[in-house]
């Protein structure tokens, strides 16, 4: 029996929640509907309008939450929401400039 090929992809919603930016999915979601995140993929940026969004690991994140500019590099989609070490762990920070 083979083992399931690794996810390439994840949702927007689901992964800014186990990146613990966000405390809910729901949060997280209503966030992203108001247009509020961009996303850089191979040099294009585009503002991430859904939840369903896919997000893929070398991604560019920037957005704004709690009077802060966060700008991350996507480097793991994780599989659940786990500590706050785990969450450190699927990106990296990027200069906001």
């Amino acid at each position: 029996m083979s083992e399931p090929a690794p996810t390439e992809a994840t949702r927007a919603d689901a992964w800014l929640w186990r990146a613990r930016f966000f405390k809910t999915r729901t949060l997280a979601s209503d966030f992203i509907e108001e247009g509020r995140i961009r996303l850089t993929r191979a040099g294009h940026e585009n503002r991430v309008d859904k939840p369903a969004r896919s997000l893929k690991v070398g991604d560019a994140l920037v957005f704004a939450l709690g009077g802060k500019l966060i700008a991350v590099k996507i480097e793991s989609l994780g599989e659940r929401r786990g500590n706050p070490k785990e969450a450190r762990a699927l990106y990296s920070k990027l200069d906001a400039a």
